[in-house]
Parts: C-alpha cells; sequence; structure tokens
C-alpha cells in the first residue's frame, strides 16, 4: 500500500485527486494540506510514501517545502502536480529533490506510474519533459565543469541523460552494474543532488550535456 498525501491550496484539486486516488487499490490518501507549512506538519505526523506537491501556494511555496522535507524526511517521495507549465519552476523542483514532474491535465495513467515509481524511490520523468530538461542547457556552459567528474562519471552521467538503465549502462561501457550504482553514488554527491533527474538537471544548467 502506498501512503500519499497532497499539498495543493485548491480544494477542487484535492477532492479530484483524492476520487481518481480512490479508484487504486493500492492507493491510501491519508491527508491533505493547503500550504507547504502545513504539508510539512502533516509529513512529520502521517508519514506518507508519497506527496503530490503544487508548485505555487500561499504562505510556504511548494519548492521550499521540497527542500525542507529533504533535510527533514529524505526518505518520502515527492512528485511535483502542477498547473505551471514553466522550465524554471521543472529545474527548480527536480533539483530540490522531487521524483517526478507531472502537469495538472496528466492522464491517470501516467500519474498512476509516477506515483509507483517515486515509492519505489525511483525517478519517472515523461519524454517530453526530459526533452525539456535537457532543452534547458541554452544557457552558455561554464568553461569547465565545477563538479571534477572524472571520464567515467562523465560517460555514466550522458548515458543517463539518455534514458538508459544501470544494467544497459553497464553492457554499454562494458563494466558492472555495481560499478555503475558507485559512479552514480559519486554523481550526486559531487553534484549535491540524490536522483537521476537531479543530475540531469544540474548537468543541464551547467552545460555538461
Amino acid at each position: 500500500m502506498t501512503r500519499i498525501l497532497i499539498a495543493d491550496d485548491h480544494l477542487i484539486i484535492r477532492q479530484g485527486l483524492r476520487l481518481i486516488l480512490e479508484t487504486e487499490d493500492d492507493f491510501e490518501l491519508v491527508g491533505e494540506a493547503a500550504d507547504g507549512v502545513e504539508a510539512l506538519q502533516l509529513c512529520a505526523s502521517l508519514h506518507p510514501d508519497v506527496v503530490l506537491m503544487d508548485l505555487r501556494m500561499p504562505g510556504m511555496d511548494g519548492i521550499t517545502a521540497i527542500e525542507k522535507l529533504r533535510q527533514s524526511q529524505p526518505e518520502i517521495a515527492v512528485v511535483i502536480l502542477t498547473t505551471f507549465n514553466e522550465d524554471e519552476l521543472m529545474l527548480r523542483g527536480i533539483h530540490a529533490g522531487a521524483k517526478g514532474f507531472l502537469l495538472k491535465d496528466t492522464n491517470r495513467a501516467a500519474l498512476f506510474d509516477t506515483i509507483r515509481a517515486a515509492a519505489r524511490g525511483e525517478t519517472l520523468l515523461k519524454p517530453e519533459i526530459m526533452a525539456r530538461l535537457l532543452n534547458v542547457a541554452s544557457a552558455p556552459a561554464t568553461p569547465a565543469s565545477p563538479f571534477n567528474l572524472t571520464e567515467r562519471e562523465k560517460e555514466v552521467l550522458a548515458a543517463v541523460a539518455l534514458g538508459e538503465r544501470s544494467k544497459e549502462i553497464a553492457v554499454k561501457l562494458n563494466i558492472t552494474e555495481r560499478t555503475v550504482k558507485a559512479h552514480l553514488a559519486s554523481i550526486y554527491q559531487k553534484m549535491g543532488v540524490d536522483s537521476r533527474a537531479g543530475a540531469i538537471a544540474v548537468a543541464a544548467q551547467n552545460g555538461l550535456l
């Protein structure tokens, strides 16, 4: 059973999501929050597996809530669900630690798949979101990487940006899957992120892809 909390300042959105989520036997909606502060309070007391987080809410916004939640309860996965189709917000949210980014007009299947992936600790981004994430690299590239990635780490990062799984990367680079995961852990540590999506976002912002 995946325990879910909704954070959105619009009651009608929360009610709609409740009706949708209740159609799935493996989902349990444990709470609803109208802003970031309430979301953090409920997460502390209810310990959900996944939070569906709107980005623009009164008081504490979703980005700030994600950052604070990452510090206090990093085991809780956050999926951004927003009406704002803005690349900057998407990058900030994923860099802050979100496991997925969906627009509120997404279909039920994509919503369910993203929630289940987040509950497993995986990052699931729709192809069009991944493409936009990579295209944000239109900003001038930095002269040199500030992260001191090794050549092998750069190869792993490039493969990750193509959406390849650890097993596929291992075969491609003729290394073990365990070694791929070790390289990913090193990349995350150097970049200050904790997910593939976060690494891609930072790499895109720094002209590394």
